[in-house]
């Protein structure tokens, strides 16, 4: 009998199948070449701004060491590694069903028979009844539609799912890391900006005060000369409040309680060290943007869960099996005669269940479609990040060349203006309105710097760059 059963299994799983379509990349349309780009130069383009490792973006050691950190100890990254975990385990959940569940048991009773029942005692039985026995039984559902590896395969699927949106969590960690350092960097040269207006507007006001003495300067010469300070001083009130939010934000990034966070000083030769951008072909994003894999992972689960409900039209085949020991008396239990065994094969089949399973067949393939959308979707969003960035690389650029000719211009016009003040040819006015305009093209001109740096991270992360090496 159990070589038979064998036999039956053996050749039922031989012939089975596996329900369901099998997958098939989407054909989505990619253009040859990103737009701000020309499709011969992006073609002739052997490398990619996203070929670097995170860390070779920017040479600041400040910097890479406070990433690293952030890799280490960010509370999102952690509750995103911990879902990997989850999904993996859900998956040899799954896998398991695969194979035959054994299972040991063990018991033992004492039953008293009554004298006096509906069925009495043969005359000098004993009323006290013992039952010993111990076996392993066997169970194991034959995949012959291919319901378990279509749910295995759908839930690997789930499980790399998880772990790109794990891969998308570093990308934005360090991406938010990198930008909030370079916020930092530069609202530390806007206080210095704004300390040396400040000074150069003390010792302003102190010059007018004198000549005012000496009947040379008006009261009016004197407010103005204030206005410069009082704005410059509140100005560094603003940067310090916006220093410490920046550096709290940074913090909780690093998985810190809020504190002083360490820079390096060093952002005009990391401005000037800034690398180039290539940027390759459209065609990389989809194996390198980890939202990209991660749509296409979450439809394979969902093309595999198409074949697993088609299967539940069809006979569920199980296996079952005991072989075991039973005796009345503990010390015959391990003898020849107290061995037991059973194997048995059954199968059953939904007759009539009001449509749920069709119901449950074209659900499934209603997702699939959705998620078909959604990974199109996916890929023409990366396309669009890649522009934005590219877009705001160029033109943050030139806007920031064309604010650093008017930083020049503005210091020597202020220059001047304060030569013919001195001179007595101007009222102060004049040098008033220099000072400032030159105060806040400083301030602006930094911002721009950042933006500049900041765009070449938007466009590291829209490209697909190793920010997990």
């Amino acid at each position: 009998m159990t070589r038979i059963v064998i036999v039956v299994a053996i050749s039922v799983s031989a012939v089975s199948c596996v329900l369901g379509p099998n997958y098939r990349r989407p054909t989505v349309e990619v253009p040859a070449a990103f737009r701000e780009t020309t499709e011969t130069t992006a073609q002739a383009e052997s490398r990619s701004l996203a070929d670097l490792n995170w860390f070779d973006l920017f040479k600041d050691d400040t910097l890479t060491e406070l990433v690293r950190a952030a890799l280490v100890q960010n509370f999102d990254l952690k509750i995103a590694a911990e879902r990997v975990l989850q999904a993996r385990e859900q998956f040899g959940i799954v896998r398991a069903e695969r194979l035959p569940v054994v299972v040991g048991s063990a018991g033992a009773a004492q039953i008293r028979v009554s004298e006096s029942g509906a069925r009495p005692l043969a005359p000098g039985s004993d009323p006290d009844i013992s039952d010993f026995q111990a076996g392993f039984g066997l169970g194991w559902e034959l995949d012959v539609w291919g319901r378990i590896r279509r749910l295995n395969e759908a839930a690997r699927a789930q499980y790399l799912a998880t772990e790109e949106a794990r891969h998308a969590v570093i990308t934005t960690l360090i991406a938010d890391v990198t930008d909030a350092y370079f916020s930092l960097q530069t609202l530390d040269r806007q206080l210095v900006i704004a300390q040396g207006t400040r000074d150069v507007a003390a010792d302003g006001l102190r010059l007018t005060q004198l000549r005012r003495e000496r009947g040379v300067a008006t009261a009016l010469d004197t407010r103005q000369a204030e206005q410069l300070l009082y704005t410059a001083t509140g100005q560094i009130a603003s940067v310090q409040r916006q220093i410490a939010q920046t550096e709290d934000e940074l913090s909780v990034l690093l998985g810190r309680t809020p504190g002083d966070v360490a820079r390096s000083g060093r952002f005009i030769e990391t401005f000037n060290a800034r690398p180039s951008v290539p940027v390759g072909l459209p065609s990389a994003l989809l194996e390198r943007r980890p939202d990209i894999r991660q749509a296409e992972r979450v439809l394979v689960a969902a093309n595999a869960q198409i074949g697993a409900a088609r299967a539940e039209y069809f006979p569920r085949i199980a296996l079952t099996g005991l072989f075991g020991v039973e005796s009345r008396d503990l010390t015959t239990l391990l003898m020849a005669p107290a061995r037991s065994w059973s194997a048995a094969a059954g199968a059953a089949a939904p007759i009539f269940n009001t449509g749920r399973t069709h119901a449950t067949v074209r659900l499934a393939e209603s997702v699939k479609r959705e998620l078909v959308i959604n990974y199109e979707r996916a890929i023409y969003r990366a396309l669009r990040d890649v522009s934005d960035a590219l877009a705001g690389y160029h033109k943050i650029g030139e806007q920031r060349a064309q604010q650093e000719q008017l930083v020049a211009a503005l210091r020597d016009a202020t220059r001047l203006s304060n030569d013919r003040y001195q001179g007595g040819l101007d009222s102060y006015l004049q040098v008033l309105d220099a000072q400032r305009n030159l105060f806040r093209s400083e301030l602006d001109l930094t911002t721009l710097q950042r933006q500049e740096l900041t765009s070449i991270v938007e466009l590291y992360r829209a490209l697909g760059g190793g920010w997990d090496q």
